[in-house]
């Protein structure tokens, strides 16, 4: 496929349809006020795009550290065609904030870089709870429709070129 403009010889653009993927969510249970909001809407969108309700299963950890270690097992264990980890970090008085988003951060690339599994990082690091609740809300930030929508477009990038 051509891009159109002239400027690339060819594009390849993940489409967004779950139709015959499956999904591995990865969440965390700490700030799960925040967390389970984008949760719902991640599954939402992912079964609203075709993906089987049985094709998207959730791994509940318990804080944000433990989405680079699950996410890692799921990737070698090859049950999904993307991962998807939820998250929500919010700054406190010490500089463990800063401690636990840099490597949950790393953990993930990381994961995703070592075992050809695409990983969604879908972790909100914010200064405020308030600034977390808004960017989970579904009717506003739409963070977990968005990362949805990646892993959509990954597995079916990913699923494209190994098919090739």
């Amino acid at each position: 496929m051509t891009s159109g403009d002239g400027s690339y010889a060819a594009v390849l653009d993940g489409r967004v349809s779950g139709v015959g993927r499956r999904f591995g969510v990865v969440v965390s249970r700490f700030n799960a006020h925040v967390t389970e909001v984008l949760l719902q809407s991640t599954v939402k969108c992912l079964t609203e795009q075709g993906a089987a309700t049985d094709a998207v299963e959730v791994y509940r950890v318990p804080g944000a550290w433990e989405l680079p270690q699950m996410c890692g097992r799921l990737a070698l264990a090859g049950r999904h065609d993307a991962l998807l980890a939820l998250g929500c970090l919010i700054r406190g008085e010490t500089a463990h904030f800063d401690l636990i988003a840099g490597e949950v951060a790393r953990g993930l690339g990381a994961v995703a870089l070592e075992t050809g599994v695409p990983v969604v990082f879908g972790v909100l690091a914010t200064e405020t709870e308030a600034e977390a609740i808004e960017r989970a809300d579904p009717a506003r930030g739409k963070k977990g429709r968005e990362a949805a929508l990646a892993a959509l477009a990954m597995a079916e990038l990913y699923g494209r070129l190994n098919a090739e």
